[in-house]
């Protein structure tokens, strides 16, 4: 009877220590994260790199769904949404951008697909993640497009108005390129902190690219005069210079200037883009985390704890 009731002592704190260490034995290819943080629009309204522009920040906040099938590389899905803004009035003096009274802002999704390199393995159990793992990534995406401007304390959806005559895609493709850090929590999550700079192939993302309004300013007073359209002529020329009294466009002016008022930067080589800075957090998506994790199976523990 003492031999029986030993095995079965034995056998029962053998399945619990098996038990025990069951989910560190095998690696877990899947995670979900979720972040937040802020974002930098890059365009005709900012020049962080050449003039003293400070920082214009908005945020964003994201979902990502991860798969590890590389000893050093992992693929991920990922759905953000993001605002972005710019404005004239704060530019730095030298980039004479402040006469031109301009200012955007958009509120877009973005759906990305992306691959990661790490420094140290991933594909490994998860007791056996390193503590510290940077990484650098990059990958396509597609993102919404949907820049507005402010009049008479309304926002106004640019995109329909073609300001410049020249039509763009509501929907841009996206390239993210960027460096990440993670740090192991836990054996199931990982903190992570990441940047990353989108380009676009748009110059369109804050409704400005041509240098100035030479060439399609005709169309823009003739929607004016005509009461057709005359917010495109409002939205495009919000210089004082060559608004009247009553803060509406100065046809007279604007005719005998022939369009010379200035827009954009004019380069037709350079396009718009964003950059995002965030901290998440990342939890790998093992058969027990419900109950090791989030809700700890009391029963069982105190069923094994002689041990």
């Amino acid at each position: 009877m003492k031999k029986l009731l030993f095995i079965l002592l034995f056998l029962t704190s053998s399945l619990a220590y098996s038990q025990s260490f069951y989910r560190f034995r095998f690696e877990e290819p899947f995670s979900i994260s979720a972040s937040a943080g802020v974002t930098q629009y890059f365009g005709e309204l900012y020049s962080f790199w050449k003039y003293n522009e400070g920082v214009q920040p908005d945020w964003n906040a994201n979902i990502a769904f991860h798969y590890t099938f590389g000893t050093n590389l992992r693929a991920r899905g990922e759905f953000t949404y993001y605002k972005m803004s710019g404005s004239d009035p704060p530019s730095d003096p030298r980039a004479y951008r402040t006469p031109r009274n301009l200012s955007f802002r958009t509120t877009n999704l973005e759906m990305t697909g992306i691959l990661e390199y790490y420094l140290f393995p991933v594909k490994v159990p998860n007791i056996h993640r390193s503590l510290w793992n940077p990484y650098i990534f990059a990958g396509v995406g597609m993102s919404t497009n949907n820049p507005e401007a402010e009049l008479d304390g309304e926002w106004i959806d640019l995109r329909p108005l073609q300001l410049e005559n020249n039509p763009y895609n509501q929907n841009v493709i996206v390239f993210p390129m960027g460096l990440g850090l993670k740090y192991k929590l836990n054996v199931y999550v990982d903190l992570i902190v990441e940047g990353n700079y989108r380009f676009t192939l748009t110059d369109y993302m804050d409704d400005i690219s041509a240098y100035n309004i030479s060439e399609f300013y005709l169309d823009l007073v003739d929607d004016y005069v005509t009461g057709n359209n005359p917010d495109r002529l409002r939205l495009a020329v919000r210089n004082p210079s060559f608004l009247d009294d009553n803060g509406l466009p100065d046809v007279d002016k604007i005719l005998r200037n022939n369009g010379r008022i200035r827009r954009g930067s004019g380069l037709t080589h350079r396009y718009d883009g964003y950059m995002m800075v965030n901290v998440g957090l990342e939890i790998y998506l093992s058969p027990d985390i419900w109950d090791n994790l989030f809700f700890r199976n009391r029963v069982n523990e105190k069923a094994f704890r002689f041990w």
